[in-house]
C-alpha cells in the first residue's frame, strides 16, 4: 500500500477552507474536493494548525523537524510571509466570530 502525498498547498487549502468558512463544508465534502483518502488526515492538519506547528505543513512524509522547525531550504523571508498569512487568516476568523456574536445578541 502506497502512502498518499499531499502538497503543502493542498494542506493549507484544506485548513483555510475548514477554518475560514467555519463549518460550511463537511469533512466528507473537503475529502472529495481535495481527493483526501482519510478524515484523520484533515484532523491531523487541523491539529497542527491549532497548535501553531506551521512548519509541519512543508515537511515530507517521515520527516520530523524539531530543531529549526522546518526544512533548511525554506528562506527566512518565506517563513515570515507564511506567518503573516496565518495571522491574517486568524484575524479574518476572529472578525467573523465577532460579527456572528453581535448578530446573536440582537436576536
Amino acid at each position: 500500500m502506497e502512502k498518499n502525498r499531499y502538497s503543502a498547498e493542498t494542506k493549507w487549502a484544506v485548513v483555510k477552507v475548514k477554518d475560514k468558512l467555519s463549518g460550511q463544508f463537511t469533512n466528507r465534502q473537503i475529502m472529495e474536493k481535495y481527493n483526501i483518502k482519510n478524515v484523520s488526515q484533515i484532523k491531523t492538519w487541523m491539529k497542527w494548525y491549532r497548535e501553531n506547528q506551521l512548519h509541519r505543513f512543508d515537511q515530507p512524509i517521515g520527516k520530523q523537524y524539531s530543531f529549526g522547525h522546518g526544512p533548511d531550504y525554506i528562506s527566512k523571508e518565506e517563513k515570515v510571509n507564511r506567518e503573516i498569512e496565518n495571522l491574517k487568516m486568524e484575524n479574518e476568523i476572529l472578525k467573523k466570530y465577532l460579527e456572528i456574536k453581535e448578530e446573536l445578541k440582537k436576536k
